[in-house]
This record gives C-alpha cells, sequence and structure tokens, in this order.
C-alpha cells in the first residue's frame, strides 16, 4: 500500500492512497488546526470498523440473512498521556433484520476476528478488544437478543 499526505495549512492535510480517494484530516484549534476534518486516530478506528463491518455482512449476505440495517460502533479507550494511543476497544455490532440468526452473527464475528479483518489482527496485538453483538426486530427498536463473542485471540 502507498499513501501520500499533502500538507495545505495550518494542521490540514490531504491524503491519497492506493484506491485514488483523498481523505482531508484535521486537528481541533486547540491542536493549531481548524477544525475542518476528521482525525487521524478517528481514521484508525473508523479503519477498524469499517474492516471488520465489510466482513460480517459480506459472512450474513452469504449466509442467506435478511439484514434490514447493520451498524458496528466502537468504544475506543484512550491514554491519558503522550502518546494517547488506544487502550482498548469495545466493538458492538448491531443487526436488525428478518429472523436473523445468533448463530449466523456470532461465526460472521468470529471469522472477521480469527481469519479476515488484517485491522483487527494487527490492532489486537496492540491493545484488548472485546466484541459485542446485539439482534434487533426489522424495525430495529425491539433488541431481540445480545451477547459477546470472546476472541481466540483476546478473550
Amino acid at each position: 500500500m502507498e499513501v501520500t499526505l499533502d500538507w495545505k495549512s495550518g494542521m490540514a492535510f490531504k491524503g491519497v492512497a492506493d484506491s485514488g480517494f483523498q481523505q482531508n484530516m484535521d486537528a481541533d484549534e486547540s491542536a493549531g488546526g481548524s477544525n475542518s476534518a476528521g482525525r487521524p486516530m478517528e481514521f484508525i478506528a473508523l479503519g477498524l470498523a469499517g474492516c471488520t463491518g465489510m466482513d460480517v455482512i459480506s459472512i450474513l449476505r452469504k449466509k442467506q440473512q435478511d439484514v434490514k440495517n447493520f451498524q458496528v460502533q466502537v468504544h475506543a479507550e484512550t491514554a491519558n498521556e503522550h502518546p494517547k494511543v488506544f487502550t482498548s476497544a469495545v466493538l458492538e455490532y448491531h443487526v436488525a433484520g428478518n429472523d436473523i440468526s445468533e448463530a449466523a452473527v456470532v461465526r460472521a464475528i468470529e471469522l472477521s476476528s480469527e481469519k479476515y479483518c488484517p485491522a483487527q489482527s494487527m490492532l489486537t496485538k496492540a491493545f484488548p478488544m472485546r466484541f459485542i453483538y446485539k439482534i434487533f426486530d426489522e424495525s430495529g427498536k425491539t433488541l431481540l437478543t445480545e451477547g459477546e463473542y470472546l476472541s481466540k485471540k483476546t478473550g
């Protein structure tokens, strides 16, 4: 992978990687930025969520699950002192649909965690992660079941 990051002004940068899509980054005012774009650590958390989210939804679709809505939340704790690295994270998967199989959701999270997601595989070496899932009805309003996948890597 090749990434190029160009400084624009203040603390604002524009980055581009192999895909060709540009991403803007900035800092908040207290760090000399203008608060015009996302922060680098946010991009790391978004990359983690995107990596596992793409795995899980792909696996659920292959398992013919009738998913109507899907969301991954990353709740990351950071160190109080510099460098303010992630110290732990909880990944929360919300799946809404018709007759969603809990076993299918757990297996999809397992495959992402143990086999497919390079971001998760890399980051679990740096800090512990927990994997929570919640399954909702089609409307997404009624919680049907919830649980936790215990990873072989971090559980």
